[in-house]
């Protein structure tokens, strides 16, 4: 690899011995890096694309209430505009971005929706009961819950994952989404949808992300699981599997000079901006996902092809 960074212009990956070029791809990013518990999207370089002005809503959720955890930023914020557009009111349980959470939802409410904040630890089961009670009161019934939020963090090996590392990814990633799932699911009628957030590495692994790809593998067992357990209540469950996006997960994960390879690997030469993910949400959240259920769908640029 030449060791170059042509942000936001094409680059190349080399054969090191002979010096040919043997593929290409868009650097979106520059160096950087965050280290804190939860990554911050108002320090990212650049600022993730969260809304396409082109994406016209035309009422596909309109007046449904959507529980979407991690909706502060990221693909949650990206997936929370899309469902505003289409004309639904929003709940975003979030950790302590508070920033970012404002920020969202002032977006949400420019678009004529109303957006509940939560903040709270989706570890602890008492915050899931404090969600549920919450959007009961604020808006009287739950339609579509998403499992978004997420953590994930880098190790060399197996050895540098510590314990508390390892308590901390599971409870986050897996422990939450049951946890809010089961608080939810009393409430949740026919044509109920729930969408969980799963990721490529589950698909092709990834040696620095062994308890992150864990937990996502967890997750896609639990949507088949549940699919088939709610079908016949016409709930239906499926997963999103999105390769490399811009989003706080990556600067708040990977050292700086891993920024700008990433989404090398992906046919298409390039990362994603968050937006790009944002109609797959409402698709599954949707009636036109009807017949849709037990299912994962790739979002990655071509880079797994199930």
């Amino acid at each position: 690899m030449k060791n170059k960074y042509n942000f936001g212009r094409d680059t190349y990956i080399y054969n090191n011995q002979e010096g040919v070029k043997i593929s290409k791809y868009q650097v979106m990013a520059p160096p950087q890096e965050q280290k804190n518990l939860v990554g911050l999207e108002y320090l990212m370089d650049p600022l993730p694309i969260f809304d396409n002005p082109n994406y016209k809503g035309s009422e596909k959720l309109k007046d449904k209430v959507i529980i979407i955890t991690g909706g502060d930023s990221g693909l949650g914020r990206a997936a929370s505009i899309a469902f505003a557009k289409e004309g639904a009111n929003i709940v975003i349980p979030y950790y302590n971005e508070h920033k970012d959470a404002k920020e969202t939802q002032k977006q949400i409410q420019k678009y004529g929706r109303q957006c509940l904040l939560i903040s709270g630890d989706l570890s602890d089961p008492t915050f899931s009961k404090e969600i549920v009670k919450k959007t009961l009161n604020c808006y009287g019934k739950i339609d579509i819950l998403v499992n978004n939020a997420g953590v994930q963090y880098q190790s060399n090996s197996l050895e540098e994952i510590d314990d508390e590392q390892f308590d901390w990814t599971m409870k986050v990633n897996v422990y939450g989404m049951f946890y809010l799932t089961k608080e939810c699911l009393p409430h949740l009628k026919e044509g109920a949808s729930i969408i969980n957030l799963t990721s490529i590495t589950a698909f092709e692994g990834d040696p620095q992300l062994i308890d992150y790809v864990t937990t996502k593998g967890a997750i896609v067992g639990f949507t088949r699981s549940l699919a088939k357990n709610l079908a016949l209540k016409k709930i239906r469950v499926n997963a999103i599997a999105p390769g490399f996006f811009w989003t706080p997960l990556q600067p708040n994960c990977w050292e700086a000079l891993k920024i700008p390879t990433l989404g090398a690997n992906s046919p298409m030469g390039r990362g994603a901006m968050p937006y790009e993910l944002a109609p797959t949400f409402v698709f599954l959240a949707s009636e036109d996902s009807s017949y849709l259920t037990g299912q994962v769908i790739h979002v990655n640029g071509g880079e797994i092809m199930p």
